[in-house]
């Protein structure tokens, strides 16, 4: 009976997501979803269970989502100065902050092909509300990912053309005061952009490597409902300037 019990668990974690979890499934380019699921979102193997490994190599691109190749997942052109985003599988069910990371492709490799390993800079982050009717119901702070289903923030003109991997990271911190329990999200999508911008993003930081278990925003200093101020991993945003955000653009369920 015992062993019955333990398949049929294991069975169920498989077969059905994760109450609480999420994946990034859909792109969206001035408000509207482009494509069908997955179209233009590398897709990973492992449903939606979160990474908790910051020394893994599938910080990058999630379990399974190195090469869009074996995939098939196409690449969507995108104008620099375009609303960009991503549409939500399920919702952003733990507290936590989004953030959104942009890595080109070297030259003479295919964005089909590239892994990932290469620079990453950050070009988004939504952390918590100054509106408390906006973030969670409990926790003294408030955030703006609560419950969230689709975001999406402006693409700097300034972003030299050429072909990006843009990485959706979110974070569930309901757990992230303990050592290694931090719960992170990853989907990248592939995209061209055009325009006239020469820029290219940074600083930039690397996966792994940019983040470790005990980086500032990865570990929290008490339970999570408790902190009273929160700073997000990662680099300076880019372009130089640029704020977090805390107010969401995009949509929540009720």
């Amino acid at each position: 009976m015992k062993n019955l019990i333990t398949t049929l668990f294991l069975i169920s974690t498989v077969a059905f997501p994760v109450f609480g979890h999420w994946t990034y499934d859909r792109l969206i380019v001035n408000g509207e979803v482009i494509g069908a699921p997955y179209q233009y979102i590398r897709q990973s193997n492992n449903s939606n269970t979160p990474l908790q490994n910051v020394n893994s190599t599938d910080m990058r691109c999630n379990s399974g989502a190195s090469s869009g190749s074996a995939l098939g997942t196409q690449t969507y052109t995108v104008a620099a100065g375009s609303e960009v985003g991503f549409g939500i599988a399920s919702s952003f069910g733990h507290p936590g902050p989004q953030q959104v990371y942009l890595s080109k492709v070297p030259e003479g490799v295919e964005i089909a092909d590239y892994e990932g390993d290469g620079d990453w800079a950050k070009i988004y982050t939504l952390t918590y509300s100054f509106n408390a009717s906006y973030g969670a119901s409990d926790g003294i702070l408030k955030w703006a990912t609560h419950k969230t289903t689709k975001f999406w923030f402006k693409l700097a003109e300034s972003t030299a053309p050429g072909d990006y991997l843009l990485r959706a990271e979110g974070l569930a911190l309901h757990a992230a005061h303990k050592a290694n329990n931090a719960q992170f999200y990853v989907g990248c999508a592939q995209i061209k952009v055009t325009g006239e911008g020469k820029d290219l993003p940074g600083p930039t930081i690397r996966f792994p490597g940019g983040y470790q278990w005990n980086s500032t925003g990865v570990l929290i200093p008490e339970f999570w409902s408790k902190i009273t101020n929160y700073t997000a991993a990662g680099p300076e945003l880019w372009p130089k300037g640029t704020a977090e955000e805390h107010v969401l653009l995009g949509e929540r369920n009720p």
